[in-house]
């Protein structure tokens, strides 16, 4: 296939690897589907809250399996995009044209995600095709083993657009047949034909990270609104900057990032494809679904601070901790960084926290921030001895 001379990027003006940086069009990027992650939260929380007049009651049980199901197929299109960009870089204005439609694809997702199990299904698989077709359209100027995963990445969409038109379970069946066929495609394509440059795909993730650390603040303020600020809200405030601070410094607090580099660099080319598989899109997956959800729990305990939290919220406060701490140690095992036996003994600490919560909403968050530190600090020490 030839494609048009508009559309082709010469040879010679691709970055060399030590030269590609994250662009600001990527960020960009990064803000609208961070948005996507906002609007989960909403969802999650819309389990633990009391339904309106004419709205269906859902359970937390049945708006997190919304939650993981959105995300996983979202977060397998995310990731699809940060191999595109790593591999075609945005230099020319066509390419910037077509990214930024991709970024609609997202955008009509996230206003789909509050009713896509409740009749905004159609939206949402129009926007995932569209991301698709702008994907694969873009890739091809990469490499043509883009090809080994259309077929996936439609019949995928296929199904999720489907699950629209019937009714529970059958719809969860669908979504789920989707998310398997998307995670277990690299199985079946190989890792053949898509070079990865190692520093791009680590700066891209850490700064992924770091906005939807920064959501979690958002969680705050929506909490806070229409409240008095008094000291138990500004308590409570504080405490939750804190946990969100701990959270980054586990994940930006050392070197890792440069050691991350160097373990991804130093592979052949499949084996650093799986790496990378294995780190940034499987392991990142329980720290952005961490995130999530220590945003709804903080989102309930900024609303009422000093009370006690149902046992639901306190699960999901102390369990989006773990998660996040579970991933950080996947992530780590896979690249064969440091500290990554605590990470995983800490995520079973954090979920012992719940218990706290029944007695008090900020007695939970103070000691999951006392358990976080002492994590770190105990860190720090070994690593200075």
């Amino acid at each position: 296939m030839r494609l048009p001379a508009w559309f082709a990027e010469p040879a010679e003006q691709n970055a060399p690897e030590p030269d590609l940086r994250v662009s600001t069009l990527e960020l960009f990027f990064d803000l609208v589907f961070v948005f996507t992650v906002t609007q989960l939260t909403h969802v999650l929380v819309g389990g633990l809250e009391t339904p309106g007049p004419g709205q269906r009651a859902v359970t937390l049980s049945e708006s997190t399996l919304q939650v993981v199901l959105m995300f996983g197929v979202m977060w397998w299109m995310y990731s699809g995009y940060v191999w595109l960009l790593n591999s075609v870089p945005p230099v020319r204005p066509a390419r910037r044209v077509l990214v930024l439609l991709g970024m609609t694809g997202f955008l009509l997702m996230a206003l789909a995600i509050p009713s896509t199990f409740d009749g905004g299904g159609p939206a949402f698989a129009v926007g995932y095709l569209l991301l698709i077709v702008v994907h694969g359209a873009l890739y091809l100027q990469a490499t043509r083993a883009i090809v080994r995963v259309i077929p996936f990445n439609l019949a995928a969409t296929a199904l999720i657009g489907a699950a629209a038109f019937v009714a529970a379970p059958y719809t969860y069946l669908l979504w789920a047949a989707a998310l398997v066929l998307l995670w277990g495609s690299p199985y079946f394509i190989g890792q053949r034909g898509f070079a990865l440059r190692a520093s791009h795909v680590v700066e891209r993730h850490g700064l992924l990270v770091i906005v939807v650390l920064g959501e979690s603040m958002l969680a705050i303020g929506i909490g806070a609104a229409d409240l008095t600020v008094d000291l138990g809200l500004g308590l409570a405030g504080a405490l939750g900057l804190c946990l969100a601070a701990c959270l980054w410094w586990a994940y930006f607090g050392g070197d890792d990032e440069t050691a991350a580099e160097h373990a991804l660099a130093s592979a052949e080319p499949v084996t650093r494809t799986r790496m990378i598989l294995g780190a940034y899109f499987y392991g990142h997956i329980p720290i952005l679904l961490g995130v999530v959800a220590v945003s709804g729990g903080i989102k309930k305990v900024i609303g009422h601070p000093l009370d006690p939290l149902k046992p639901s919220a306190a699960l999901m406060l102390a369990a989006g901790v773990a998660l996040y701490l579970a991933g950080d140690h996947w992530f780590r095992r896979v690249l064969a960084l440091r500290r990554a036996r605590i990470r995983g003994l800490t995520a079973i600490a954090a979920l012992v926290t719940a218990a706290a919560g029944l007695w008090s909403a900020m007695a939970q968050l103070a000691l999951l921030v006392v358990v976080l530190v002492t994590m770190l600090a105990v860190e720090h020490r070994s690593t200075s001895v």
